[in-house]
């Protein structure tokens, strides 16, 4: 359940396309203070919530300035009980092109736990981790949580229905790319009320967890923010729902109808 919800609450950063670096909007869509709340549902049951914020931060890399991004995902209710999980996770990228310097993570799930580091060098096209040193396929290669801020911030006004993207990340001990699709525009109903948001549509591999046809799905508010109002995909048993909550220090007003 907690690696479903990673994914629905992280997906946003799959717009970036493995062969070409896409071009971002002139100013990062997001700021200092801005906090993010999710639920996860598991059909009509609350299974997990996070937050996500954003920070600023005295350290500097390569003598440039940073931000400091953190994820904090938990489970809750009867998932607690069962299967507590408090996992933390941070990432520090440049202000200026967004893209990470330095990732860890803290994993604690049941009995499991696990801290991971990973440093990257964009222009070497290397990461540098606990695990080993791997070769990146491009000079833009993230971590999960630096590359949902990175896509908010690309210029996308050319995207058609149809095209394809794909990113390249770095988890655990391997380079990863994943597909995403522009399926369009439409009108979500949240607990903010109703938002003008994209559809994006990222590729999954059926499995354990997923059916043979199942669809993730993705609505990303339509305004200047950019921010995942909800997402969605069919399990093998049931459907999980990911559910913006609440939202604060955004630098735009959200695209309510």
């Amino acid at each position: 359940m907690k690696n479903i919800f990673f994914i629905l609450t992280l997906t946003l950063s799959k717009f970036i396309a493995s062969a070409q670096e896409l071009p971002l909007k002139k100013d990062a869509v997001f700021q200092d203070g801005e906090v993010l709340s999710y639920k996860l549902k598991y059909g009509f049951i609350t299974a997990a919530e996070a937050t996500i914020k954003v920070l600023n931060s005295d350290l500097k890399f390569d003598n440039k300035p940073t931000y400091k991004l953190t994820v904090d995902a938990e489970t809750s209710g009867t998932f607690d009980v069962f299967y507590k999980v408090r996992d933390h996770y941070d990432s520090y990228i440049d202000k200026t092109d967004l893209l990470p310097y330095f990732y860890q993570e803290n994993i604690r799930e049941g009995s499991y736990k696990r801290q991971d580091k990973a440093r990257f060098t964009q222009d070497a096209k290397k990461v540098v981790s606990n695990r080993g040193t791997f070769t990146t396929p491009t000079t833009q290669t993230f971590d999960l949580v630096s590359a949902y801020y990175f896509a908010r911030s690309l210029d996308i006004t050319k995207l058609k229905t149809g095209d394809k993207f794909k990113l390249n990340y770095f988890l655990g001990d391997e380079i990863s790319a994943l597909e995403i699709e522009y399926i369009g525009k439409e009108t979500v109903k949240s607990k903010l009320g109703n938002i003008r948001c994209l559809k994006f549509s990222p590729s999954i591999k059926p499995g354990r967890i997923f059916k043979k046809d199942s669809r993730l799905y993705l609505w990303v508010t339509d305004d200047g923010n950019r921010v995942p109002v909800k997402a969605q995909v069919e399990i093998l048993v049931g459907a999980v729902t990911m559910e913006l909550k609440s939202a604060s220090g955004l630098k735009y007003a959200l695209a309510k109808e």
